[in-house]
């Protein structure tokens, strides 16, 4: 049956009356003498076999238990209007649960009409009790409003619901319009008529319904106060199709609509508010999120100290010394964006614009919202303003300021709650933006302090440089890069990399390249460097891991898994040593242009262990490049690395312009925004060499008359170098280490004189044991030509190799002193 059908049947006569329900006529003695056909459709029986027989025909008595007794069921029932439960009997033997009422007539005598037996289903009745009670539901305890209007468009009739709603009686605004009811309200669903003349006068017209309209203003009852209703309209018209008026219901939904609206708020809040580690835009998402959903305008103030990484004092002028990072206003909105406009909001439909500037210093009168808040502590609502403090960690960092357009928009209980959370919100990503900035700005401090402030001057390489800090969202990485002056003019040249970001990887690259540095002093082969800085991180994480009593704010080390590529050129051979711990390849361009990247032996990472490290080298033409870099360089997020070393090859492969042109047309090509999700560390140097007008080289045999040979040599060479100045020191640091290997090493021996920036002297031998200062008694005979040479020259040292050892010295040059060779 379709609901227009139903609706039709649903009268107010009911199951038992006389017009629809089975009648049956009966005389005094209960003997049938009349039979309706509804009662021949109810129990079966027609007319010809009922009439004349009795009442327990269809209706028996019931049995001794289980049910009340009575010799006349019929006589059980008072007076019409009452009923009573039977069971009776159909035609065909099947039992019916029906109720009966019975109307007495004035009978006459035997055979004349006594009575009048009314009876129906039991569930027609249950049904026609169950519409009673809804009707009087709906008309009296009904939160929906209904309400019906005429053609018109007049009320003329509404349940108690509307009138609570309009706060007077039905008879007080009956015949007025809608209209006139609600001049202000308006429908804010999309797509539809948005007065309610022209809805209704829509469904009227057309017999369309509808449904689930979303129509907001304020109800004469609770004027000042914006409600939200879901609204329904459908045509009324009689069974001949007239058109009678029309039907409303309407539900008020705005406390559902606000908890929906602050829900939403704080789903919100917790993907737009905190999405990076910047006090500054987290302080521009509370404002996006807030805006004009929940307030007209929202500022954001904040300490001074909070910008800068710091906790700010418990000092009242510190505290009042605020700054404005953030403000939007629904005043200044977009025409055409979406929004949905909440209680006090800007125009409806329209999305704020942010006040994007540099701080401000903001001062507050006295006795203002923002000036009583700092001085309680807590939050302070004023009419239609609210100020919420940003606290965190006990301290408080700034204040969040909502601003309604109208005065009598206030924030009730449940909006000063939604703000709190609000503000905790964002306090939290504020203070966490505030913990990553001291940290970076320590570790960008501690990072500038350990990097190379300036390259040594030296002779082998030209070189340039660039270091790149990683962006703010990861954080100050561990990349370093090292130019290391070595004995006999050679250059060591480093770059590593150090796992994780922060104050602990920076602090870790320290310690790297301190221990580098100090290693590569020591005149150690590359492979031989890296072996021993491995043997190092190793231990490192052992001690830590064994360490009791760790602090609880202790970061774990980041030394196990970094890597670094450590290479030693020589200029005057032109050799190239090189090993690597897990770091990518050099770069190496000859003096042709031709690219190749060394398959240079993959040593572990530093800290593993379990493979061994081992070097290579080769010969470099003079002016050959040599690219050392991480992988920050060449590898992104949106980039393959193999793509990155492609790149790189391509722009060094083009040797026109200098080096430090070179260095920023790299970073163009492969950083073009300037940068980096991880720090990027580029080292470029072009090789030299010293030629033969710049080293003297003899083979002495290891015998006494060497020494005295050595010293003409070494005199006379210096003599054609023009530092005739340097002979006598010469003379004696010669004589000194040629005695020394003849006595206590094997032959043959060779003297090297090197003029660079300095005055180079080598004596070589194939003996593995180091000589030692040490201080000679008053009465010793020997033991002080060490000591003595230690006196006359600037350094020295010794280095190892595979066949023995070299002792050198070095000396300032008399009219350059550490200056360019000549």
């Amino acid at each position: 049956m379709s609901a227009w059908h139903a609706a039709q049947s649903a009268d107010f006569r009911g199951p038992l009356d006389v017009t629809r329900a089975a009648t049956a006529v009966l005389d005094a003695r209960n003997i049938v003498i009349g039979w309706s056909p509804m009662a021949e459709d109810l129990f079966g029986y027609t007319p010809d076999d009922i009439i004349g027989r009795h009442l327990d025909t269809f209706l028996p008595p019931p049995p001794d238990t289980g049910f009340p007794s009575t010799e006349d069921p019929a006589l059980a029932l008072a007076a019409f209007g009452e009923s009573e439960i039977h069971v009776a009997l159909h035609r065909n033997g099947r039992r019916l649960l029906v109720a009966t009422a019975v109307c007495p007539l004035a009978g006459t005598g035997t055979g004349a009409a006594e009575r009048v037996l009314v009876a129906a289903e039991l569930g027609s009745l249950r049904m026609w009790e169950s519409r009673l009670s809804m009707l009087h539901g709906l008309a009296t305890q009904s939160p929906v409003g209904l309400a019906i209007y005429d053609t018109n468009l007049r009320l003329t009739w509404c349940n108690a619901a509307y009138e609570r709603e309009i706060g007077q009686p039905l008879a007080e605004f009956r015949g007025l319009r809608a209209d006139e009811l609600y001049s202000e309200g308006r429908f804010v669903t999309k797509g539809y008529p948005d007065t309610l003349d022209a809805v209704m006068r829509h469904v009227l017209d057309t017999g369309e319904p509808f449904l689930d309209l979303h129509f907001r203003g304020q109800p004469p009852s609770d004027p000042g106060r914006e409600h939200l209703w879901s609204c329904s309209y459908y045509r009324l018209q009689d069974a001949d199709g007239r058109v009678l008026g029309l039907c409303e219901d309407a539900f008020d939904i705005s406390d559902r609509y606000e908890a929906q609206r602050r829900l939403a708020l704080l789903v919100e809040a917790g993907r737009g508010i905190g999405t990076t580690l910047d006090a500054m835009v987290t302080a521009e998402e509370i404002t996006e999120v807030a805006v004009p959903d929940f307030a007209a305008t929202v500022s954001v103030d904040l300490a001074k100290a909070v910008l800068e990484g710091e906790v700010p004092g418990g000092g009242s002028s510190e505290l009042r010394a605020l700054v404005r990072v953030a403000s939007r206003s629904a005043d200044e909105a977009e025409p055409g964006d979406p929004g949905a406009g909440g209680p006090g909001a800007g125009r409806p439909g329209e999305r704020a614009k942010p006040h994007r500037h540099r701080p401000r210093s903001v001062q507050y009168p006295p006795g203002s919202p923002q000036e009583r808040s700092l001085a309680s502590g807590g939050r302070v609502l004023d009419e239609n303003a609210l100020v919420v403090p940003l606290r965190a960690g006990g301290s408080t960092l700034g204040l969040v300021t909502f601003v309604r357009s109208s005065p009598s928009a206030t924030f009730d209980s449940g909006e000063v709650a939604l703000a709190d959370e609000l503000v905790a919100r964002t306090a939290v990503s504020i203070d966490n933006a505030r913990r990553f900035t001291r940290e970076r700005t320590a570790a960008l401090s501690l990072q500038r302090r350990l990097l190379p402030q300036h390259l040594p001057q030296q002779s082998a390489v030209d070189l340039a440089y660039r270091y790149l800090p990683t962006d703010d969202l990861a954080g100050v990485g561990g990349d370093w890069f090292d130019v290391i002056p070595l004995s006999g003019t050679r250059v060591g040249l480093v770059v590593g990399d150090v796992v994780g970001h922060g104050l602990q990887a920076a602090a870790t690259m320290g310690r790297l390249r301190t221990t580098v540095r100090a290693l590569a002093q020591l005149d150690m082969s590359p492979d031989e460097l890296l072996t021993r800085l491995d043997d190092l991180v190793g231990q490192s994480a052992e001690d830590q891991a064994g360490a009791e009593g760790t602090p609880a704010d202790h970061f774990d080390d980041v030394t196990t898994g970094a890597t670094c590529l450590y290479a030693v050129y020589d200029p005057v051979s032109r050799r190239c040593a090189m090993a690597r711990a897990g770091h990518l390849p050099p770069a190496i361009v000859d003096p042709e242009g031709r690219l190749s990247f060394p398959d240079l032996p993959a040593g572990p990472p530093l800290g593993l262990g379990g493979l061994p490290f081992e070097s290579m080298e080769f010969e470099l033409p003079v002016g050959s490049m040599v690219a050392l870099f991480t992988d920050g360089l060449v590898e992104a997020r949106k980039r393959d690395i193999d793509e990155g070393l492609e790149t790189l090859g391509r722009v060094l492969s083009d040797r026109r312009g200098s080096l430090e042109e070179l260095c920023d047309r790299v970073l163009s090509e492969l950083l073009p925004d300037g940068t980096t999700a991880d720090d990027t560390a580029l080292l470029l140097v072009r090789t030299r060499e010293l030629g033969a007008q710049h080293v003297a080289d003899w083979e002495l045999p290891a015998e006494p008359v060497a020494v005295g040979h050595a010293r003409e040599l070494a005199t006379g060479q210096l003599h054609e170098w023009g530092l005739d100045e340097l002979s006598f020191s010469t003379e004696l640091v010669v004589s000194e280490l040629v005695t020394n290997a003849v006595r206590h090493a094997d032959g043959p021996l060779r003297l090297r004189l090197i003029r660079d920036r300095t005055l180079l002297c080598e004596v070589a031998d194939a003996g593995h044991t180091s000589p030692h200062l040490r201080h000679s008694a008053e009465d010793d005979e020997g033991g002080r030509g060490l000591f003595i040479v230690a006196q006359l020259v600037q350094r020295w040292g010794t280095r190892y190799n595979r066949s023995g050892k070299t002792i050198w010295t070095e000396q300032a040059l008399p009219s350059m002193g550490s200056g360019s060779p000549p």
